[in-house]
This record gives C-alpha cells, sequence and structure tokens, in this order.
C-alpha cells in the first residue's frame, strides 16, 4: 500500500473518533473573533481566542473553510475567514496591507452571499460592505490582533460557540460554493474511484524547517514538470477527496504536541497504526516509547520499559515477543523540507511485531557495559554525540532519517554513522558510552564482528588490545603524576594512537616504563598490579601486527570499544577498593 493510500485510511479511522475535519474543511489557528449584530454592525470589541499568557499565547485550533495555498501576484480570499490582511485589509506588514486583499475578500463574499436568506450570512455582508481599514485604529484595537486568522459571529449564538462558518446554511453554501467549479474527472491513483481531480493538493503543515504556510509532497507548478499537455496535478491524478484526506490526516500527525510525530534530524518522522482503536494505541504508544519519545506514564509505557529492562539484561527477544500487540500493520513516514515541497525521506509499513523486533534488535546491539547514565536515550541524543560541539545544527542532515530507516527495516547502518563518530572522537578525544555503543552496533550489523559488551580479557583483536593498552597507559600515568596534570595522553595522542598506532605507541611505552618506575617508589601494590595488567595484553597481542602503521576504520571502532571498556574497569575496581577498605580508626 502507497503512503498516501495509508494516510486515506487512517484520515476514515480518524474521522470516525472526530479527530481530522470533514471534507472542504481544515484546522486553522484562529487568533481573534469579530462579533456582529444582525444588522452588521460591531456588537463589541474584538474577542481574542488566543490562550495562555504574555507573549506565548497561542492561537486557538478550529475547523474552518479548507485554507489552500496561495501564490502568485492576483490576491486570493478564504471564505468566511481570514487574516486581518485581507478579512480587515491592516496588517503589521505595510507590504501585505494593500487594499487589493481587502478587495478580494469583497468579492469572494459578494459573489457567494448576494442571494443568501441567512441572518448570519447577511450580517456578514453588510460587515464587510461597511468596513474601512481606518476603523481599525480609530476603535482602537490592539496592534498584536494585527496579521492574526479572524472568524465572525452573531453576537446571539456566539456564547454557544457557534461562529458564522458553523451556520448550517454556511456548511451548505460552501459544499455548493466549493463544487461549482468546473473540474475535470479520472481515476484517482490513490483510491482507484472515478471523481473530481484536485489540481492543487491542501498544504501539509508542521514539518520542521518547511514554509510556516505549508508544503507539498504533491505538485506541478513549472512546465517542465508537466506531461501531455496535463494541467498541475491532472499529471498524477488524485481526487479532492483523496486528496484532502491524505492531507487533513497528515496534518493531524503533525500537528505541536502529536503522540504520533517524532523529529529526528531534519526528519519529520510520523506513525501510525491499522487495527482496532485500543490495540492501536497501544501500538503506537510502544513505538513512541521505543523512539525516546515522551509518553504518559501508562501501561504502555511501563511496559515498554519492562521490555527494555529484559534487553538490557540480555534475555533473547523471544521471552518478551508475546508483550508486544500482534495482528497490527505499522506505517512510519518520514518527511523534510525542500524548498516549497516536502521530500520523503522514507516510508515503511510492515507488521507491528515485526518493526518492533527489529528496534529491539538494535537496541540489543547498543547494549554497551558500563551502560550510559540515560538507561533509554533518543535517537536525537545520539545523533547529538556525532555533530561538532554536540550542536543540533551540526548533524549531518540525511543520517538520522538513514539510521532510523536501516533500524526499523532491519538493514546495514549508514556508514556515515561509523565515520561522523570516529571523526568526533578523533577531535575531541571524548569516549562515551553513547558514541561507543553505535561503534558496536555498526561493527555488529554491518561488518558481522563479534563486539563484547563489557571487558573482555580473552579477546585478541589487535584493535580492541590497542585500545586496552591505551587506557593502561593513561591510567598509569594519572596515578603516577595525580589528576592535575594538563593534558592526558589520551588529550595528546587518542587520534593518533587509534588511527596510526606504530607512529605514537613505542613514545608512550617509554613513558609507561618512566611513570611504573615513579609508581613502584609511591604506590608498590598498584605498580605491580598495573605492570600485571599490561602484561596480559601483551600476551595476547601477536608482537608482529600489534603496532600496525594504520588501522582500519572497524579497528578504530574497536579500539574505541576496547579502552572504554578497560578504562571504566580501572575506575569501576578502583571504586571497589574504597568500599572495602576497613573504617579509619577512632581516637578516643
Amino acid at each position: 500500500m502507497s503512503a498516501l493510500a495509508s494516510l486515506v485510511r487512517a484520515y476514515d479511522r480518524l474521522f470516525e473518533r472526530g479527530k481530522v475535519p470533514a471534507f472542504g474543511y481544515s484546522v486553522e489557528k484562529v487568533g481573534f473573533l469579530i462579533p456582529l449584530n444582525d444588522d452588521g454592525s460591531l456588537a463589541g470589541p474584538p474577542i481574542d481566542l488566543r490562550e495562555g499568557e504574555g507573549k506565548k499565547r497561542s492561537p486557538r485550533l478550529m475547523q474552518v473553510p479548507a485554507s489552500f495555498k496561495r501564490s502568485g501576484t492576483t490576491p486570493r480570499s478564504f471564505f468566511l475567514w481570514d487574516n486581518t490582511a485581507f478579512a480587515l485589509g491592516v496588517s503589521a506588514e505595510d507590504k501585505k496591507a494593500g487594499p487589493e486583499r481587502l478587495e478580494a475578500f469583497r468579492e469572494l463574499h459578494r459573489g457567494a452571499l448576494v442571494d443568501t436568506d441567512d441572518p448570519g450570512l447577511k450580517a456578514l455582508l453588510r460587515f464587510i460592505e461597511s468596513w474601512s481599514p481606518s476603523d481599525f485604529a480609530r476603535l482602537g484595537w490592539p496592534e498584536d490582533m494585527k496579521d492574526q486568522n479572524l472568524v465572525f459571529a452573531l453576537e446571539s449564538e456566539r456564547l454557544r460557540n457557534i461562529r458564522i462558518h458553523d451556520r448550517p446554511a454556511a456548511r451548505a453554501l460552501w459544499a455548493r460554493f466549493s463544487a461549482d467549479r468546473d473540474k475535470s474527472e479520472a481515476a484517482c491513483l490513490v483510491t482507484g474511484e472515478r471523481g473530481p481531480i484536485a489540481r492543487l493538493h491542501p498544504a501539509i503543515k508542521g514539518v520542521w524547517g518547511a514554509q510556516t504556510s505549508g508544503a507539498s509532497i504533491v505538485s506541478f507548478n513549472r512546465d517542465a514538470f508537466t506531461s501531455y499537455g496535463h494541467e498541475q496535478g491532472e499529471n498524477a491524478p488524485v481526487s479532492e477527496t483523496a486528496a484532502f484526506a491524505y492531507t487533513a490526516a497528515l496534518n493531524h500527525f503533525l500537528e505541536r504536541g502529536s503522540a504520533q510525530r517524532v523529529q529526528i534530524g531534519d526528519a519529520s518522522s510520523v506513525f501510525w497504526a491499522d487495527g482496532s482503536a485500543a490495540v492501536a494505541k497501544e501500538a503506537e504508544n510502544i513505538f513512541a516509547a521505543l523512539l525516546g519519545a515522551n509518553v504518559d506514564e501508562t501501561v504502555e509505557a511501563k511496559k515498554v520499559g519492562a521490555i527494555l529492562k529484559a534487553v538490557h539484561d540480555g534475555r533473547p527477544i523471544a521471552d518478551f515477543k508475546p508483550n508486544l500487540p500482534q495482528g497490527v500493520r505499522f506505517f512510519v513516514l518520514a518527511l523534510a523540507p525542500n524548498a516549497s515541497r516536502l521530500s520523503v525521506r522514507f516510508y515503511i509499513e510492515d507488521d507491528f511485531g515485526t518493526i518492533a523486533e527489529r528496534f529491539l534488535a538494535h537496541a540489543e546491539r547498543m547494549r554497551i557495559e558500563p551502560p550510559p547514565n540515560d538507561d533509554r536515550p533518543s535517537i536525537w541524543r545520539l545523533l547529538i554525540e556525532t555533530a561538532a560541539q554536540r550542536k543540533s545544527e551540526n548533524i549531518q542532515p540525511k543520517l538520522a532519517a538513514d539510521w532510523l530507516r536501516a533500524i526499523l527495516t532491519g538493514n546495514p547502518y549508514p556508514l556515515t554513522l561509523l565515520s561522523m563518530v570516529l571523526m568526533r572522537l578523533r577531535a575531541d578525544h571524548d569516549v562515551t558510552s553513547l558514541r561507543v555503543a553505535m561503534l558496536k552496533a555498526v561493527l555488529i550489523r554491518n561488518f558481522s564482528w563479534e563486539v563484547p559488551v563489557s571487558l573482555d580479557l580473552e579477546n585478541n583483536d589487535s584493535g580492541y588490545l590497542l585500545g586496552r593498552l591505551f587506557a593502561a597507559y593513561e591510567y598509569l600515568q594519572t596515578q603516577a603524576l595525580g589528576h592535575n596534570i594538563n593534558a592526558t595522553i589520551r588529550d595528546q595522542y587518542y587520534g593518533t594512537a587509534s588511527a596510526t598506532p606504530r607512529s605514537v605507541f613505542p613514545l608512550l611505552q617509554r613513558k609507561a616504563t618512566h611513570h611504573l618506575s615513579r609508581l613502584r617508589r609511591d604506590k608498590p601494590g598498584l605498580a605491580v598490579n598495573l605492570d600485571r595488567r599490561i602484561g596480559e595484553i601483551f600476551d595476547l597481542a601477536d608482537p608482529d601486527t600489534l603496532f600496525v602503521p594504520t588501522l582500519s576504520p572497524q579497528r578504530q571502532a574497536m579500539f574505541a570499544v576496547g579502552y572504554y571498556h578497560q578504562r571504566n574497569d580501572f575506575y569501576r575496581r578502583k571504586e571497589e577498593r574504597r568500599a572495602d577498605a576497613p573504617p579509619p580508626e577512632q581516637h578516643q
């Protein structure tokens, strides 16, 4: 099933639950309401519909006659609502406040409402004809009202939350008005049914980085994009009902605060399930929690915690697979901005249990000891570790979507992930648990290497041994000279040691000999233990292949894993020694 077809089916389910507007309507941000008397005069000052306090007040979401993308030089008005530049002829930006916008609003409603007998529609038409942009300042209306979207209501109906566009006559007129235009008919590519074809598809809003007015997945706005003389949407015929349905469902998923949306890099990813309401909601909650999104403390969130704990404990997925929702079709769509269009980074459709198993297999590959402080880091948090200065704007644009797609499809990870993590390690020498976990996962999935979860005293991989040796030399240095030295060997040599070991390890060995002799004088017991540990590392190595001129990227990753394991083992043992130390003598 295509992404658009699955979104149309999702729309039908959402409409039954009252989550999306009816055909011909859209959910828009409305800031103010203008109350009118039956004669079209103002019944009072505008009503501020915004929620919140201070400068953070946000407009209210409201179903209104559908908006559309406005382009070109000729102004086009929305029906029964619009922003102040059209509805009142005033704007905070002078270039938007031209009289042609107010005139476009008047002309649309003159033509549509001329024969109406409905009191609300007649009142609106009278207000439009009598209004002058100079009235805005004369009446002392607030400046922060400018450029906000407006709706209208009869004062007698306002307290019952009935706006003019809600009146039965307005709905009937809008249905007839939007159907009066000449439209070609064809078989819809999404539903297969014959019907009027949408020349322009409704705008998709909420994609991070895209135009705030909305963008399109399907559009033909240049002659070069057309074929066989067809115009705009006729080049890929999608019926008006299908175009409305897929965009309405997508806009619902992309709403701010949506529980079915997660931002990963530049990709705004949405997900939904096809099944009974209860089972679908459970699947969506579990998936959101797996991705590290914020989930309420519900049964599903607790269930995810139990599942991830089982992965952390090394239990096989088969042990807890029955806890996953079964028989649920699941969909994931990732969108990224591309000028006035949207790029589909990926679209995945599969059984939810299969997708969840792939994600849990990924979580198992990421398992490392000692674990990160956050036992369930989000993909976004992991990607920060690949960026210069750990700034989100420095994340490579396509990396996020490519990595998530690989996780959810079970395909190899993008090798960019390996190269970016290695680059950051060479640049800042910060060998964190998250970075090592990513390197471990790439080695296992892409190269089928056996990479230990915790310190492996029998692993003889040259990269792993060099990492352990480098950690031993660093620990020896800090124990001999103290922790107040300006720079450790990690600060000075990590990048070189992990990439070209032959060029630096002879120097590190000479330094280690000096540090060991000093430690034998100050801490003889510790010196013996460290000398033994270094000897054990050399016993596992092949002297002819250990200090090679260069290490491959895979062995540089093993270097980081070995360093991380050995370094943390030293400090863990130090903490254990402190815990086992006898209490200090008490003097009486």
